[in-house]
This record gives C-alpha cells, structure tokens and sequence, in this order.
C-alpha cells in the first residue's frame, strides 16, 4: 500500500505506483485552488495528476469532497474520512478551577470573560474580521478579553488593528508557539473559541475546542468543515454558524453566547458529546483501514 499525504508527497506516490503497482491512496487535506486561487500552477497540476493516477482519493470533509469535484476530480474515487482528536486529553475535566484561575492571570484574563482564537495569522482564518468584531462585542460586554495564540504574516498588521481600534485592554495578543500541554491550558481556560475561517476543510482547532467542551462559533461559507463540526440548532447545537466577512455576524453570535451561561453549558456538552461519537482518532482510524481494506480486496 502507497500513502501520500497533499502535493509535498505526491510525486513519490505516483512514481511508487507505476515502479510498483501497489495501490496507491492519495490523502487531500486542501487544494492550492482553495488556499490561493491566484497559487502555483504547477502545484495545482501536481494534486490534480496525483489524484488521476492513485487508486482512491481520501478527504477530510464532504465540503472538501465537493470542492474536488468542482474542480473535476473523479468522484467516483473519492472517500469521506474527518479527522479526530484525543479525547482522553482534550477533556477540559483533567483540570481543576484552581489550575484554570491561575493560567487565567498568568496571561492577563483574570475573571473576565474570555475568548479564544488559535491559528496560523493569515487572512484565510478570518482573525482581522474577529479583530474588528470586538469593538461591538465590548458595547455589549465591556470586559471581554480576546486572546489571539498564533503566529504568521499578519502578526503586524493585528498589532497596528488592535492599536488603531483602542482594543489594547481587551485584545492579548500571544505571538508565539506553544506546546500541546499549554495549547490545552488555553482551552480549558476560555468560556468560548471562535474561529471565522473563510478556507476550511475541516478544522482541526474546532474539534479540539468542542472536545474540550467548550462553545464555538464558526466561518461557515465556501469549503468549510465545520459546518460538519458544528450543529448550530435544536437539540444537540453545540455552537454557531457565521458569515467570516462580516464582523457584525461574528459579534452578534458570540455576544449571545456569552450573555446566556445556559446556553453555553449546552454548546459544551453537546459538542463534547459529538466529538466523542464522530470525530475521535479511533473512529478516523477504522475509516482508514476500511478504505485500504476495500482497495486489497478489490484486486483478490
């Protein structure tokens, strides 16, 4: 069996498969016409040959599914599998309120009510639309804190936003990278995480937040995973689905949220109980070797 993961490893699959003959699965996690329409031609001619040439194609959303049929992707080769987490350690209940406080006021939130993004800082994610929501979002709540966990090109111009907006008492800004202990921390110290990402075929931020039994409200248009994540009515809604152009929506949704501490607990729970029955590593896992299983038994 041949594996390769997006284009880095595409090109050693296809040329594994003709030397070999081994079936050959090719993994798509996202496309260059999705990250960058105006992107690499010759990335974007590498992804569509691997897919010609390998046996199945595996994604990672139906959202991301249908994009690569738009772009004329055969269909027919194409298999579902959504990514997981591990919920034993995404379980906000390892820690206790004493642990949860102190992290609070090592990184500046103390008891106010706090928000959280984590991401890579690119406009693809929708972190300046969540910026310019916080000005609407403290008329409502004044003590709202943002806390932004990331690192990439826009690390500027957010600095320059968040000056601009007078939001410097109500947006930390955490230029860094940090280890999966801490990233947990983060977690399990906010009462919300948003992530209003305009590309997304899955999401992995959003499964790690509602494991952690945490609210969520999401970008929700073009490819977007998270509206697989994330229920956003009735009975089992564990979050919100927005627009991540328009700071309004983001503020609007958000505010709801942490106005209704009822509603918040319900998102939590509901989320942590779909992650549990859809997005673990095991359930990914068993996917996956049904997917490879189908391929060895077709060519008995």
């Amino acid at each position: 069996m041949l594996v390769s993961h997006d284009w880095l490893a595409a090109l050693a699959g296809i040329i594994a498969r003709r030397n070999l003959g081994a079936p050959f699965v090719f993994h798509f996690h996202s496309t260059e016409q999705g990250r960058n329409p105006a992107g690499s031609p010759t990335i974007k001619d590498i992804e569509l040959l691997s897919a010609t040439v390998a046996d199945r194609i595996v994604t990672v959303s139906y959202a991301m599914r249908d994009e690569l049929v738009s772009l004329g992707y055969p269909g027919q080769k194409i298999r579902v599998i959504h990514n997981g987490v591990d919920e034993k350690k995404y379980d906000a209940t390892r820690f206790s309120a004493r642990q949860i406080e102190a992290f609070r006021e090592k990184i500046g939130v103390g008891s106010s009510p706090m928000i959280f993004f984590i991401g890579r800082l690119t406009r693809v994610k929708g972190i300046d639309s969540l910026v310019w929501a916080m000005p609407r979002i403290i008329q409502e709540i004044p003590d709202a804190k943002l806390v932004i966990l990331g690192k990439g090109e826009m690390d500027q111009m957010l600095t320059g936003l968040v000056r601009d907006l007078h939001l410097v008492e109500n947006v930390i800004l955490h230029f860094k990278m940090v280890d999966e202990a801490e990233r947990l921390m983060y977690y399990a110290a906010c009462d919300i995480a948003v992530f209003p990402s305009k590309y997304e075929p899955f999401g992995i931020v959003c499964t790690e937040a509602q494991s952690m039994g945490k609210p969520v409200v999401v970008g929700a248009t073009g490819t977007s995973g998270f509206r697989e994540q994330v229920i956003p009515t009735g009975n089992e809604i564990s979050g919100f689905h927005i627009n991540p152009y328009d700071p309004m929506d983001i503020a609007k949704y958000v505010v709801k949220i942490l106005k209704d501490p009822d509603l918040a607990a319900t998102m939590g729970k509901n989320g942590r109980s779909r992650v549990l029955r859809n997005f673990t590593w095991d359930i990914a896992s068993e996917k996956t070797i049904g997917v490879y299983q189908e391929l060895f038994d077709g060519r008995k």
